[in-house]
This record gives C-alpha cells, structure tokens and sequence, in this order.
C-alpha cells in the first residue's frame, strides 16, 4: 500500500513537471501568439495586472504564482515587479510564500526543459556572451556555486536555470538550493510592496537602504565571484 502511494505521488510530480516544462517550450517558441502578447501586457502594465489578480478573487494567488513561474520561463521580462506586487496585494508574508513558489517552480520547469531538450537547444538560447562567462556551470556539481548564483543580486538567475538543466546536479538539488537563494531578496522585494500599500514610505525607505547596504558589495563583485568559481573548476579539471 505505502508504495503505492508512493508511486502515485511520484505520477503526480512527474506529471506536473511534464505539464510546466511543455508549457515552457510553447512559450519559447510561440511567442507571436495572443496568449504570449496578454502575458506580455500582464508584465508590462502592473495596474492591468493588479486589476486582473482582484478580478479573480481567491483564484488570484493560483494565478499570481503561475506568473512568477512564467516570468522565470520567459526570462526577458524582468521580474522585480512582480516581486513587489505580490507584497503589495497579498502582504508581506503570502506575497513572500507565493511568488517563492512561483519562482521555484519556474525554475524547476526551466531546468527541466534544459535537461530534455540538452546542450544545443540551451547554447541557441543563451546568449554568447553569457555563455562564455558562464558556460562552465554545465560541468559544475557545487550546491554553493548555485546558491550563490542565485542570492547575488544582477546576475542572470532564470537563464542559469537552462544552464543547470544540462549540468550534473540532480534536479531536487537545484530546486532546493535555488530556493534558498532567490529567498531573501524575494522577502525584501514582498515587504517592500507590502509597506508601499500601508502607505509606510520611511519603512518602505528604511528596508530598502538596509538590502542596498548588504547587497551592494555582492553586486559589485558578482562577476569577480562568478569567475572565481569558474577559475576552480579549470583548475579542478585541468591536467598535470
């Protein structure tokens, strides 16, 4: 019986991995659809976007977590925002508890489709400049290498989740350690939409001089860092 459930359970993930990463691959390649446009305005326009959440009543968190997930799919559109409004709508710890969901499973479907699809697929999505820069992420195993990656403000997260797709690390790995890296500048962006509704601008103020001060050297050196972990890994590669 317990492995039954087991395996019903696993289904239900495999599933729902399946249904994201399709959706993820018909969002890449059809992106001169209708749909592709309304999410589109849904990025660009946030009052259309506030609107629209409000108009789905309790629906709107269900929907307000598919768009995070999509934002890390179509990874173009900048995300910050969305960040915000889910604070701004939802208070600062369910926006912080959805758009965390969202965000992983986003990542998760995007490394998904970099796994299916493989290396060329991946090398004709990033761009070449990303590529030669972080490139060796597709031979790297270190849960800290993507911890990092993901905590360092400026830094290309949702494209790396294609990268990794066609690394070593097990797919439950990243899903974990990308979680926990997008978190606390996720926090800061929920509890600042959430303060901005309050109308608490000094607090508003405060919190944001607080994560500029703490995130302002990693950005800084985010590519100092990021070729840091590049450089051991030739060196852990290399040959005598």
């Amino acid at each position: 019986m317990r492995g039954l459930i087991s395996r019903y359970r696993w289904t239900i993930v495999v599933a729902g991995s399946v249904f994201l990463a399709a959706l993820s691959l018909w969002l890449l390649l059809a992106r001169n659809l209708a749909g592709y446009s309304l999410l589109l305005r849904l990025y660009q326009d946030k009052e259309f976007l506030k609107r629209t959440l409000r108009e789905w009543g309790i629906l709107a968190p269900v929907i307000f977590m598919i768009i995070q997930a999509l934002q890390v799919i179509i990874s173009p559109i900048p995300g910050e925002a969305t960040g915000f409004l889910g604070g701004y709508l939802f208070g600062v710890w369910l926006g912080f508890i959805y758009s965390t969901i969202g965000l992983a499973a986003g990542s998760v479907a995007a490394f998904g489709v970099g796994r299916w699809l493989g290396a060329r697929f991946v090398r004709n999505l990033v761009s070449k400049a990303m590529w030669d820069r972080l490139g060796f992420i597709v031979e790297a195993e270190g849960a800290i290498l993507c911890f990092i990656i993901y905590l360092i403000p400026g830094l290309p997260k949702d494209m790396v989740s294609y990268l990794f797709g066609i690394s070593p690390m097990p797919m439950w790995v990243f899903a974990v350690v990308s979680g926990l890296g997008r978190m606390p500048g996720t926090w800061v962006l929920s509890a600042q939409g959430s303060q901005t509704a309050a109308g608490q601008y000094v607090q508003v103020v405060l919190i944001s001089a607080i994560a500029v001060a703490v995130a302002l050297p990693l950005y800084y050196y985010r590519h100092r860092i990021v070729e840091w972990f590049g450089s051991r890994k030739g060196q852990g590669s290399g040959k005598p």
